[in-house]
């Protein structure tokens, strides 16, 4: 989105056209959809209810994975394409998307051994067309993960995946759609269907930022709400196909559990996989995978038997980290919009594939994994293919273009450098150029820079201080106190790019720090 255009001259200017495609949500899902959609020339507008990424794509356990265990439980299609894709991703966003080793255990007498389990890596290495399994000895993983659990060991197995940063993988996604002609805008929700007959023909739209009320016409619409899909479509079909189900993790200090490389795991009461990992200097613990019953249009919370059960988890395999809630940094927990079986299964045991239906120009797609966002956003596209009298082929072509950043500032470490083309992609380069040097340091320890936070707020739509701290970086699950009092030029930031007052900055603080208290911290006693 050019830098001129504020957000009221968006909203004032999208009754103005008709769009080939609006698409509803800003999760990497939607992203992919309107990414696919204007670089074939359509006329694309993206609107997103709350912030973009706020939902599941803030919230995953940031993992490009092909899901080991969905090729174990036969799923061997859904495994082939996640594991080509997270191998075009490792191309096409070095940095952004990271390959990484995952270490798995095994225990005397404790299934899957040694072979059973190389057999599974070796066909999950086969469909990624890569060779990196290896197994050590009991003495060499103990050297790799110091303090791990040593009673019964015999080894333990490692394999690759990879890990990003999915809010930013969201954003870049988006920059480049924007570059090739995307309107987006968030805080616009879609109030309502317009219909022509019997056929979808726009929505109602409701600024929630700012107020107002606006119709805006599209020849389909494609709904991408991820785990709200229901909500919406069930105004044409009276029919429930998502389970919402919760995945809930706890962040913690490195120091105090120190790990270079994840950990992948059964925990000791339900079997259930878990994985420890360490992400952006920290480590963190996940997930659970229960039933969200609670209120959709509120932030879900990790719950305190979460708390105990995750712990009680890491804690059985790190018994000498004796890990307490008195080390927990922040929790996140996301809701994950998995199509039902609807037999009432096992959460964890429910298929992982995505869904796409057609109901009179409304196209609803949902399920499937961050990983295959490109794939579901095709299968979208190619449903509305009546509606835009086009055909939708899969052209292989390159999500992320080649960043053409230059060379790096002087005296900025390679590293850094390397970390910012990641991040910002086709927009490095302006990000040099406009960022003051003496912002381009790190904020209370961790990668972030303090440039990003000033980046954020010109160019990537902060209208909230939850979104620039909890998603456009991700100070708030980094630091303790949700990173609140971790930047002194924070407010002279807000300031000069957003052009809050002081009444509205102290305002948007506590309004933040009740955010993160109940939705980031642990449960209240």
């Amino acid at each position: 989105m050019p830098a001129t255009l504020s957000r009221h001259a968006i909203w004032e200017s999208l009754p103005h056209h008709l769009w080939d495609v609006i698409v509803i949500g800003g999760g990497i899902t939607g992203a992919g959809v309107a990414r696919e959609a204007v670089r074939r020339g359509l006329k694309t507008l993206l609107i997103e209810q709350t912030d973009y990424s706020w939902g599941t794509s803030s919230r995953s356990s940031k993992m490009v994975h092909g899901g080991l265990r969905y090729i174990a439980q036969g799923e061997v299609r859904l495994t082939w394409h996640s594991l080509t894709e997270r191998e075009r991703l490792l191309r096409e966003a070095p940095g952004l998307v990271e390959r990484m080793g995952y270490h798995y255990a095994h225990f005397k007498g404790v299934f899957p051994g040694r072979w059973p389990f190389a057999l599974v890596v070796t066909a999950y290495d086969f469909l990624a067309r890569v060779r990196d399994r290896r197994y050590f000895k009991p003495s060499v993983f103990l050297q790799r993960m110091p303090g791990y659990r040593s009673a019964g060991l015999t080894g333990a197995t490692r394999y690759t995946d990879a890990l990003t940063d999915d809010s930013r993988l969201v954003q870049r996604v988006l920059d480049e759609a924007v570059a090739e002609g995307l309107t987006l805008i968030n805080y616009v929700k879609a109030a309502d269907l317009a219909m022509a007959g019997s056929r979808v023909t726009g929505l109602h739209l409701e600024d929630t930022a700012d107020g107002g009320r606006a119709l805006v016409s599209a020849r389909t619409v494609i709904n991408a709400t991820g785990a709200w899909a229901d909500r919406l479509r069930r105004k044409l079909v009276d029919e429930v196909r998502v389970r919402p189900l919760r995945g809930s993790h706890l962040v913690f200090p490195r120091e105090r559990l120190p790990l270079a490389e994840a950990v992948i795991c059964h925990h000791p009461d339900d079997g259930r996989v878990m994985f420890i990992y360490p992400w952006e200097g920290r480590t963190m613990v996940g997930t659970t995978d229960l039933d969200h019953r609670e209120d959709m249009d509120t932030e879900a919370s990790i719950h305190a038997d979460e708390v105990s059960y995750l712990l009680r988890g890491v804690n059985d395999k790190f018994p000498q980290a004796g890990l307490t809630t008195a080390d927990v940094i922040s929790t996140f927990s996301g809701v994950r919009p998995v199509v039902s079986a609807g037999d009432g299964s096992d959460p964890s045991k429910e298929s992982r594939s995505h869904m796409a239906w057609d109901d009179h120009g409304l196209i609803t797609v949902t399920g499937g994994k961050l990983t295959t966002f490109r794939l579901i956003a095709l299968d979208a596209l190619k449903l509305a293919e009546p509606y835009l009298d086009r055909e939708i082929r899969d052209t292989g072509e390159a999500v992320f273009s080649a960043p053409q950043p230059g060379p790096a500032p002087a005296g900025m470490a390679a590293d850094v450098f390397a970390r910012l083309v990641a991040r910002f992609g086709i927009r490095t380069r302006d990000f040099l150029a406009e960022m003051p040097a003496e912002e381009l340091v790190p904020v209370a320890g961790t990668a972030t820079l303090l440039a990003e936070l000033r980046w954020a707020c010109r160019h990537e739509q902060v209208v909230h201080l939850d979104d620039l701290l909890l998603r456009r970086v991700r100070l708030g699950i980094l630091l303790p106190g949700g990173g609140l009092d971790a930047v002194p030029a924070l407010d002279g930031i807000l300031s000069g790019e957003l052009g809050w007052t002081a009444d509205r900055i102290a305002d948007e603080r506590v309004r933040y720090a009740g955010i993160w208290r109940r939705y980031y911290s642990l449960p209240a006693a």
